[in-house]
């Protein structure tokens, strides 16, 4: 009995090492998470990104680490932020707020994957040479935002036909050039006069409704940029406090209190950011994978905010619209 115990012992210590080896946890994946902005102003496109990794299986906090690196709106703390990314050997790098996160990445590696959620076109500013094929170890989302810069202008001037300037409030941002230049020739198009304004900082903004009030401008368009969609609630604030009407980019921007908006669903896009992510770490090729487009852009109007801005939308204008807030 004692020789058959001993014997019996031995098999299980001889199974111990066999099972710990089993129960050892999976390698943990490091995603470095660059963002223009800051995490709070970003919180559920970062929760959309999230939701679009789970559905690839991988969950922050069960073998999955998200690395925050914010630059708070300082473009020039994104090359240092994304060479720390680079130094933590991060196995992937996700970028958003803009596509000057995605190019500070680019420039601080040429290995690491990334996947980018960016409102420009990636081609035109340089991130990919194919939309199709992005070759190197780049791909994402595109949101071609400031592409409908021009249409913006166009359903505001619909709003307001007798609006005969209308502000533009824009950010420093080389990627935004193309925009711009769609809103001049829409203007020109329509015989708007177009008053540009350059916003820096937060007290930029409040000066810029100044000015805006002292010209007795009669309208603005919101570009789509990092910094200003983190100071919405600011910019709609004053646009009610003056009772400007102004016309913004994201769905975000209308159900927090903005008068209309055109533009694609920006947390849809950003699970499909997380999707490509997941697929990333699991084996799939940067350059294998193209660059995900909207397949659908929703007019939204907020009935509320016309009626205490005095406006009633034409039907036509109401007709067309994917959603309509009351």
């Amino acid at each position: 009995m004692k020789r058959r115990t001993f014997i019996a012992g031995l098999g299980s210590a001889a199974a111990w090492p066999v099972v710990a080896r089993a129960q050892q946890p999976p390698p943990l994946l490091v995603v470095g998470v660059l963002n223009f902005v800051s995490i709070e102003a970003y919180a559920d496109r970062i929760a959309s990104f999230r939701q679009g990794l789970k559905d690839t299986g991988l969950v922050e906090g069960l073998g999955l680490l998200l690395e925050y690196r914010s630059a708070d709106g300082h473009v020039e703390r994104l090359p240092a932020l994304a060479a720390d990314l680079v130094r933590q050997k991060v196995a992937a790098i996700f970028t958003l707020g803009g596509d000057t996160a995605a190019l500070a990445a680019k420039a601080a590696t040429s290995s690491i994957p990334i996947i980018f959620a960016a409102g420009g076109d990636p081609t035109a500013n340089g991130l990919v040479k194919s939309l199709s094929r992005p070759e190197a170890n780049l791909t994402g989302v595109s949101f071609y935002s400031n592409q409908l810069a021009g249409k913006r202008l166009e359903l505001l001037r619909d709003l307001l036909p007798q609006a005969n300037s209308i502000a533009i409030l824009t950010a420093y941002n080389p990627t935004l050039k193309p925009a711009l230049d769609e809103l001049a020739a829409a203007s020109r198009a329509k015989g708007i006069e177009v008053v540009v304004l350059d916003i820096k900082s937060e007290q930029d903004i409040d000066a810029a409704f100044a000015t805006i009030m002292r010209q007795r401008i009669g309208a603005l368009v919101v570009q789509n940029d990092a910094f200003l969609n983190s100071r919405h609630d600011q910019i709609i604030a004053l646009a009610a406090r003056h009772a400007l009407p102004a016309v913004y980019a994201y769905r975000e921007h209308t159900l927090a209190g903005g008068l209309i908006s055109y533009g694609t669903n920006v947390n849809e896009m950003y699970q499909r950011a997380g999707v490509y992510t997941g697929r990333i770490l699991k084996g799939a090729k940067p350059a294998d994978l193209p660059i995900l487009q909207p397949t659908k852009f929703e007019l939204i109007i907020n009935l509320k905010t016309a009626k205490a801005l005095g406006l009633t939308i034409p039907e036509t204008l109401l007709a067309t619209a994917d959603e309509v807030i009351q």
